[in-house]
Parts: C-alpha cells; structure tokens; sequence
C-alpha cells in the first residue's frame, strides 16, 4: 500500500444553515486502502461523500482526491471517482444494459460495450441484461448501480451503505465483491456503513465520525487503544492470597477478578503470558484454560461514540 495521499482533507466543513454536518474533518486515506466511514444516522457520513465527490461545495477546509484539489478541479474529480449512493437512482423502464450503456456515455467510456458485459458477468447478471430493472429485486438493483460506479474505472471508489436493507444472500454477494475489488489493490475504496462486522472483515482502516472525527485506525488499534489487551486465567478455584500475589507482580499493570477467573493486564502478553501462568502453578493455582479477552469494533464503536456524545 502506497503512502498516505489518494484522498486528504484539512478543516473539511459543511453547514447547513445552522446545522453543522461535518465540523473540521482531517483525514487521510491511502492509495489502494478500503477506508471504513463509521457513524451514527445524521453524523456526516453522506455529507463527507458528497463533498469529496464534488457533488457539494465545502463550507470551509480544503481537500484532494486523486492529486485534485476540490473546488479548483472539481471536473477532473469527478471523472476519477465512482459513486454508489445509498438509493440505487436507475431507470427502471430500462434494461440493465441500457442502463449501463447510457451512463457509459456520460464517463465517456472508450469501450462501453466491453465494460458493461464485463461487470454484468462479475455480478452474476450478464444472462438478464435485457430486462428492465424495475422488474429486479432490490439486491440486483444494487449489483447494477455497483456496475454503473465502476464502468470508467474509477481510482477512488464510494460506497454508502451498499448492502443497506438488502436480504442477507444479497448482501453476501455485495460484500464479497467488495472484497474482490479490494484485493485487486487499484482503486481506494471509501465505504460508509452501518454494519460493523462488514467493516471489520473488510477495511484496512477506520474513522469514526459524529460530525467531528472521533477515532482513525485499524479495527485492532482501536480494540487495543480503548481496552489493551488483557488474558483471562481460568482457576478451579481463586483464594483472596492467590489474588493479592498476582496483583504484586511486577508485569501485571491491572488485574480484575470475576468468580474463579482473573482479567490481568500485562505489559507485553506475548512475553509475560508464561511467566503468569508459570507463577499461578507455583502459587498452588490450578488453571484450567487461558484465553485473550477480545472486543467487538461494536463495543469500541459504541464506547467512543457515546463517549464523544458525552
């Protein structure tokens, strides 16, 4: 993955009247990266799209998408970024080929023809090309305007909330061919959504943002930043002595215990995770499992947005 730069923003704001939707927005995305856009109903996600796609102007701040600076080159923006909105906006008394082939000609595709079939047949849809969408389902409606973002081949891609009110096999398919996108390593893919288990299995990073930007990092960063990372000792039994010996051991930073189990922080787990357990069998400790106490993104997600709401 390339160094930081395919997308970048400095102080990005957008008013509405008196409503602020994105107060401040710093950010930097990278080359290649699948960039995770968390947030409440209301806290900025569309807005931010809409900004970095030149389809709105910024109240204040400035960004880059692709080397263009918004606002200056918002033409050459919009050329090199494909947008999936949250509501697919087809026409529905045309064929799914039609469809394809009247946007192909706004992007000024050189080969519409070949694009087209291409992502119908990536999408599983190349066989009913000639029927009218409004006859589709709501997932093949989605698959269609996937195909339509990508036609020109565009460098960043937006996604907001591509799998939203979608029936679990079609939102399966969304997903997996996020994934494909993705491991191609050509285009930046900035996807806003809701489900927190589809961005974990698919972004290399996240933000968090409720109008300001709460947290940037990897899911793990996250976990690690809001709890560390502490090992759970399960004990057949847990004297108060055996507790308190623990707790006076010098890598130990924390130490909670739950019934006959022990939550203990530790400096450096992969190294003083022996040196616990070692210790709790010369104690007299019999320990019948050890395991990482793991977090959901749901939990850092909840934590910190409420926390910033707070």
């Amino acid at each position: 993955m390339n160094s930081y730069g395919m997308i970048k923003t400095e102080g990005l704001t957008r008013i509405f009247g008196e409503l602020v939707a994105v107060d401040h927005l710093d950010l930097e995305v990278a080359e290649g990266e699948v960039f995770g856009f968390l947030g409440p109903n209301g806290a900025g996600k569309t807005t931010t799209v809409r900004m970095l796609a030149a389809l709105i102007a910024p109240s204040a701040g400035w960004a880059t998408v692709a080397g263009y600076r918004l606002g200056q080159d918002n033409q050459k923006i919009r050329q090199v970024v494909g947008v999936l909105p949250e509501t697919p906006g087809l026409y529905g008394r045309l064929s799914a080929y039609r469809n394809l082939e009247f946007f192909a000609r706004l992007y000024g595709v050189r080969r519409p023809a070949r694009q087209i079939e291409r992502y119908l047949r990536m999408l599983g849809l190349w066989e009913r090309r000639s029927e009218p969408v409004g006859r589709f389902s709501k997932g093949m409606c989605q698959k269609v305007a996937i195909a339509r973002a990508l036609l020109h081949e565009p460098k960043v891609l937006f996604l907001d909330e591509p799998t939203a009110g979608l029936d679990p096999e079609a939102a399966k398919l969304v997903r997996d061919f996020i994934a494909e996108l993705a491991e191609e390593h050509r285009r930046t893919i900035f996807l806003c959504t809701h489900n927190l288990a589809e961005a974990e299995r698919l972004c290399d990073r996240i933000g968090l943002i409720k109008q300001k930007l709460v947290a940037v990092g990897t899911p793990e960063e996250l976990k690690d930043e809001l709890y560390g990372r502490r090992t759970v000792v399960h004990l057949r039994e847990l004297p108060p002595e055996l507790e308190l010996a623990v707790r006076e051991l010098p890598f130990v930073k924390g130490l909670e215990a739950d019934g006959n189990r022990l939550i203990v922080s530790l400096r450096d787990p992969e190294e003083d995770n022996p040196r616990l357990i070692k210790r709790l069998v010369e104690l007299g400790g019999e320990v019948l499992w050890v395991r990482e106490l793991e977090h959901t993104l749901e939990e850092v997600y909840l934590e910190l947005i409420h926390e910033e709401g707070r």
